[in-house]
């Protein structure tokens, strides 16, 4: 009997179904067949399987979607011309490739590539939910011997939080204010502070989120909003317990959170940079003058580019990351609506899907 890809299929809102499909194939001398060993639950996923899709980006009847993005594995199988990767290596994997020719790809920001080919991106594009997945032999890294599959899936989050710190130029010696305190909102924290960040003030609604990023950003300030105060009122009491004198010199926001969005522009002093990872509603209602008159750089991000994993990859084996403090259970692959229900509730920080057992 030829070996089959059990997946977890999303059909739309509630429901998934598991189903076995083909193995993927060899096509192209670069391409790495990997077998999953953890898949990681985002927020993203919840979204997927209480409304089918995000935005425009929606499953399609008759046309079925394996969810996930958040990866480790095993080389199961290699290309003849692979090089760097052979059977049995641990990789991390970064879950979209581009087409490579594009005048972004060319400039070195393919993560805008119109042809991106991205996990879990509707109608073909299937995610890493499912025994074997396939990706070119450069978007498959090598897990050193240090750091294990489980944190080899944090990755991904991690490069996120890079390509923000590294969008906005992090320095030495900055004031940093992170707006939520998610799993890309601790990891925005403690990327700020291996980049050298003298400063870093951890915001959210939520004490016991705060509470955990006290252990998680070393040495960070936290603050929690008066939800009834406004934006104006809210940055000035932030800048004064902190002692940010004329402000901060970067906020990374990662709620996206209209409160937090108009906070980050007021508490940043003049000059400053602000970069917008977290994902709200489509139109909010924006200080623009304040903008304009503090002369900000403004910068949005759209997951991550060229050089970020293998940044994240580093700082995660260096022991500046330590994203294994983020994981908070672990379920078997046939519980994956149970791990997007604990998601959906708030359960914890970052819950785990394991691969197919045989």
């Amino acid at each position: 009997m030829s070996e089959k890809n059990l997946s977890c299929f999303l059909y739309g809102p509630g429901d998934a179904r598991y189903e076995d499909r083909a193995v993927p194939e060899i096509e192209d001398p670069h391409d790495v067949i990997i077998r999953i060993n953890y898949v990681g639950v985002c927020g993203s996923d919840v979204h997927w399987w209480t409304q089918g899709g995000i935005g425009a980006n929606s499953i399609l009847p008759g046309k079925p979607l394996v969810l996930g993005h958040e990866a480790s594995g095993t080389v199961h199988e290699t290309g003849p011309s692979v090089s760097t990767l052979s059977p049995g290596d641990r990789v991390a994997l970064e879950p979209g490739f581009p087409c490579r020719r594009c005048a972004r790809c060319k400039e070195g920001r393919y993560n805008l590539c119109k042809e991106m080919t991205f996990a879990a991106s509707p109608p073909d594009a299937h995610g890493t939910l499912c025994k074997y997945f396939k990706l070119p032999e450069d978007y498959c890294f090598k897990l050193p011997e240090g750091v294990s599959l489980e944190e080899g899936v944090l990755v991904e989050p991690a490069s996120v939080a890079v390509h923000m710190a590294r969008l906005v130029d992090v320095r030495v010696g900055q004031s940093v204010v992170v707006f939520g305190s998610g799993t890309v909102g601790l990891l925005c924290g403690a990327v700020a502070r291996a980049f050298g960040a003298s400063k870093v003030v951890m915001v959210d609604i939520l004490e016991r989120k705060l509470d955990f990023a006290k252990g998680f950003v070393k040495g960070c300030g936290t603050f929690i909003p008066d939800t009834k105060a406004s934006a104006e009122e809210n940055a000035a009491r932030l800048i004064k317990e902190h002692d940010l004198e004329d402000g901060a010199d970067v906020v990374m926001e990662a709620s996206g959170a209209e409160p937090s969005v108009q906070a980050g522009i007021h508490v940043l002093r003049v000059g400053g940079s602000y970069v917008q990872g977290g994902l709200g509603r489509n139109m909010i209602n924006f200080p623009i003058v304040v903008m304009s008159e503090k002369e900000l750089t403004m910068k949005g991000c759209f997951r991550y580019s060229s050089g970020d994993f293998k940044l994240a990859l580093s700082l995660i084996a260096e022991g500046k990351l330590p994203v294994k403090e983020l994981i908070t259970k672990k379920v078997e692959f046939w519980q994956a609506v149970e791990a997007w229900e604990m998601t959906r509730k708030g359960e914890g920080i970052k819950t785990l899907i394991g691969g197919v057992q045989d």
